[in-house]
């Protein structure tokens, strides 16, 4: 199989077929229900037994969430997959259900701002070292791994966009017997599959890309039957982050048009970021597609990118004369989005500093949505021309 989209841009593990749900409908069903009765003690009694896998409640299993999991597994070329209430309840279910007290993480430099928190608060109180290494430089990873317990990728890295060599640093982490885990919301299937490079789990923040309609809230943690099994019985049943079914349905509509949608992100991003790299504001610009070539494994870019503007640019008046751009977080739908680092900098405390995420006070993150790119770069060109000090 290949380790991109390419053989699977028929999207049949996104379609739906009659087994999908009992009405033949061309739309699954939701199946919004708490809980699931029996017809007998003797059904009853082998469910709980563990002899029969079928829906109890929805905190556990469900048609809905179950069917989201079973094509998000198949597009990331996993035996498994558990739909969760969050990214964040995904990342934390899949960490704690690994990680005790005493042991070690090695997480590369620059992950996501609430996954950093919650090494630095939550993992710190159970004792647990986290150390944070350049996912570029292979010496460092290979000096830091040795007796870890958990490998923690993010490619792209958050703000900075540093893509590494996805199946290097697995190689990496399997020599040494540690388990590695990856954040792929940025890339998606559709241009990165980690598992097929060597990846034990891969997690999303489902609100992104595969739900691409800003309407949902969600995560999903895939790997094999053996690591995803372990996480539905060490600690995702009593974490309480379930995904709803509802939520579900909406992911299973996201993910029907995502090949579409990414490669309309890849191009409108390369567009607006092409001219910004060449403006005078501009000191410098992350983003993984203007470099001198993709990663290995990495197959497209997404729509994310982040941008250092010079210091005479006033930041506050060049987020205030956007009107296209949304002053919004998160990111994956039709909407354009702008994200002044200063904003997240002034949460400064602990481990909230700027040298923990090594944001440059200057630099604006942009999520280039679906609309026309003419007059987003209109925009931007004003707002900067009004920014200018």
């Amino acid at each position: 199989m290949s380790d991109t989209w390419d053989a699977l841009t028929d999207l049949r593990l996104v379609a739906t077929h009659e087994a999908d749900n009992p009405f033949a409908a061309v739309v699954p069903p939701i199946v919004q229900t708490s809980l699931f009765t029996f017809s007998s003690f003797e059904e009853m009694q082998a469910t709980y037994k563990g002899l029969k896998v079928r829906p109890v409640y929805s905190r556990g299993l469900n048609p809905t969430v179950r069917l989201f999991e079973e094509k998000l597994a198949a597009m990331e070329g996993a035996e498994d997959a558990i739909g969760c209430a969050s990214g964040m309840a995904a990342i934390s279910s899949t960490v704690l259900a690994f990680v005790g007290p005493g042991d070690r993480v090695v997480a590369v430099r620059h992950v996501y701002p609430d996954t950093y928190r919650l090494f630095e608060t939550l993992l710190r109180r159970m004792h647990v070292q986290v150390d944070y290494v350049d996912g570029r430089d292979p010496d460092a990873i290979r000096a830091a791994l040795p007796g870890a317990q958990l490998f923690y990728v993010e490619s792209p890295t958050s703000w900075v966009m540093e893509a590494h060599d996805v199946g290097a640093l697995a190689a990496l982490a399997k020599a040494e017997g540690v388990l590695a885990m990856i954040d792929n919301s940025w890339a998606t299937p559709v241009f990165q599959r980690p598992l097929s490079l060597g990846f034990d789990l891969v997690v999303h923040s489902a609100s992104k890309y595969l739900g691409g309609h800003s309407d949902v809230v969600a995560g999903v943690v895939a790997g094999s039957k053996a690591l995803i099994g372990q996480i539905r019985s060490r600690t995702f049943p009593y974490l309480g982050g379930k995904l709803s079914a509802f939520d579900a349905w909406l992911l299973i509509r996201g993910m029907r048009t995502l090949p579409l949608r990414m490669k309309a992100h890849e191009a409108s991003a390369l567009t607006v970021a092409k001219f910004l790299r060449s403006h005078e504001a501009v000191e410098s610009l992350h983003h993984p597609g203007l470099g001198s070539a993709l990663p290995p494994g990495l197959s497209g870019t997404s729509g994310l990118f982040s941008v250092v503007f010079k210091p005479d640019i006033n930041i506050p008046v060049f987020a205030d004369s956007l009107k296209l751009f949304k002053l919004g977080v998160s990111w994956g739908g039709y909407e354009s989005l702008c994200v002044p680092a200063q904003i997240v900098l002034s949460q400064n405390q602990g481990p909230n500093s700027a040298h923990a995420f090594g944001i440059h006070p200057q630099s604006v993150r942009l999520h280039i949505g679906l609309e026309d790119t003419h007059t987003l770069i209109a925009e931007l060109e004003a707002a900067l021309a009004a920014a200018t000090r």
